[in-house]
């Protein structure tokens, strides 16, 4: 069996293997989009596959939808070339359930895919054209996107626009290169055929995400503006939500690279060319996307032209406030939180598959307090979705899946940049409600257990290599002199650790001010008695 419009028609050879096919006419679905095509989206990798792409597949099913998405590409154009087209854009949706079984299904929603390249050799590409002829389309109602946090990004840290951006500026909207300068350039082209109305929808997973979107889209606009490529009504118009909206939203789905035992249950069935691809650009990806089953997309409910009934899909359609809360509730309470403190006591204690500490009762233990008991009596209730059934969710299902091969190494990374969302809202919210957070003992215990993870150590005393961070050499050197079992004292680890712990711009806020500070050096200290005293700590405080 072929993943390919031809291979599916023997419906039932892939009855048989137990995968589902599209109940709606592919064929007649991607001639109605590429007429009039009502939903662009821009980072077609695995999320958007199995995600949007099937959220797209429900609604033809349905009756609800007659058009799918136009899928479009601005970093990694192997992507189409590997995956899109030797396909037919096609791609089996694999839903790993925490029972070891896996639901499967062909998704055809996916109707056209498109490079965005704009120019090659000097002369403007056929990509280029279609792109123009598909948003001066007037029916055309929303273009979304799953580009990362790092596709929004203009400057650098210096304050200055990188070089790429710069370049993109220079040459005005006529050749862009990069996504924002891209969205920039075809939103001026609807502009001029009519200024016809636009949804611009970011889908990443990152706080305040349509604003993020709007400042870069307007940035780059803005700059054209100055060097006169684009007139002043053009930034009237894009900066006008009646006209050009920036909706928010929140998306929350586990969808790790291609796994290797879902290759080789596909291929036992009998269906063929599934290996992933590694493309040039280092992007994993496979004709098959594997991911857990529970998912959350939470939109602002602004389309100046109309939109397709997401709703219909299981979309909650809300309005900005009610966005921003449902982040707040999965960021700071009921997901995240819990997610980093797995990841450092994981690495410490040797795991290597974040599911497999969900076995560990310390740990379990551990989570359960950070979330469902010091995270409730504070948490953002969102009103459309429970926080503590999103807890329970997260405990008893999605972080114990082992067939969800994620790990703390990974998630680990860059926690300093975390740790003040992920816990410091919780410790201002108890400062607010109780006057200090003293309460609190899990939360101290996970910040307790950065700082050790941050020595490099495990607990058996062998050195462990430590997952990429901004702020680990600075880290590191404030630490400098801290050994496992050195016998320091009380007073030389609160020399130490002060300068950290009392540093806003790390948890947002001072911990001594908070009244957590000295517990915290308290549970780093007791990890630092030995071998084992990790393991120690947290069955004294856990068990």
């Amino acid at each position: 069996m072929k993943l390919t419009k031809e291979g599916i028609r023997d419906k039932a050879a892939w009855e048989a293997a137990g995968v589902a096919l599209p109940g709606y006419d592919i064929d007649k679905v991607t001639e109605a989009t590429k007429k009039n095509p009502v939903w662009v989206h821009f980072g077609i990798g695995n999320i958007f596959r199995i995600f949007l792409g099937g959220i797209a597949d429900k609604l033809l099913a349905s009756g609800e939808a007659d058009r799918g998405i136009t899928c479009v590409e601005t970093f990694d154009f192997d992507v189409v070339d590997k995956i899109y087209n030797p396909y037919d854009n096609l791609v089996l949706g694999v839903t790993l359930k925490a029972d070891g079984s896996t639901e499967k299904q062909v998704i055809g929603s996916l109707s056209e895919a498109i490079k965005a390249q704009a120019a090659k050799d000097g002369a403007e590409t056929a990509e280029w054209k279609r792109l123009k002829e598909i948003f001066t389309n007037p029916g055309l109602q929303m273009c979304s996107f799953t580009i990362t946090e790092k596709g929004y990004a203009l400057k650098g840290a210096d304050g200055k626009f990188f070089p790429f951006v710069q370049a993109d500026i220079d040459r005005g909207p006529s050749a862009p290169g990069a996504a924002m300068a891209i969205v920039a350039a075809l939103l001026y082209e609807r502009f001029k055929a009519g200024r016809h109305p636009i949804a611009v929808v970011s889908m990443d997973n990152c706080s305040h995400n349509g604003e993020k979107l709007r400042n870069s889209v307007l940035g780059m606009a803005g700059e054209w503006e100055k060097k006169g490529h684009v007139p002043a009504d053009f930034i009237t118009w894009i900066s006008d939500e009646k006209q050009v909206s920036f909706p928010w939203s929140m998306i929350d789905k586990i969808t790790p690279r291609p796994a290797e035992s879902v290759q080789a249950e596909l291929e036992k069935l009998g269906i063929e060319d599934m290996a992933p691809v590694i493309t040039s650009k280092r992007t994993y990806i496979a004709p098959f996307v594997n991911a857990e089953g529970p998912q959350y997309l939470v939109v602002e409910d602004h389309f100046p032209n109309g939109r397709p009934a997401l709703e219909k899909a299981g979309v909650y359609m809300t309005d900005r406030d009610t966005v921003n809360k449902v982040e707040r509730m999965k960021v700071t309470t009921c997901l995240n939180p819990l997610h980093t403190a797995l990841a450092v006591y994981g690495c410490v204690l040797g795991y290597t598959l974040i599911a497999d500490e969900m076995k560990d009762p310390e740990l379990r233990e551990l989570v359960h307090r950070i979330g469902p008991v010091e995270g409730m009596p504070v948490v953002t209730d969102p009103g459309i979705l429970s926080p503590k059934d999103f807890v329970d969710e997260v405990i008893n299902v999605r972080i114990p899946n082992p067939f969800m091969p994620d790990t703390p190494q990974r998630i680990a990374t860059d926690t300093s940049q975390k740790v003040g969302i992920r816990y410091g809202e919780t410790i201002k919210s108890y400062v607010a409600a109780y006057g200090d957070a003293k309460k609190l003992e899990a939360i101290p215990l996970a910040i307790a257990g950065w700082l050790r993870y941050l020595l490099g150590v495990d607990d058996e005393g062998k050195a462990f290599e430590r997952s990429s961070d901004p702020m680990l050499d600075e880290l590191t050197g404030k630490l400098d002199g801290i050994k496992l079992g050195a016998g320091q004292g009380a007073e030389e680890i609160h020399e130490k650790l002060q300068p950290i712990l009392s540093n806003a711009n790390i948890f947002g806020s001072d911990l001594y001010a908070a009244g957590i500070g000295s517990r915290v050096e308290a549970f780093f200290l007791e990890e630092l008695a030995g071998p084992g005293a990790v393991r120690a700590t947290l069955k004294k405080y856990l068990g």
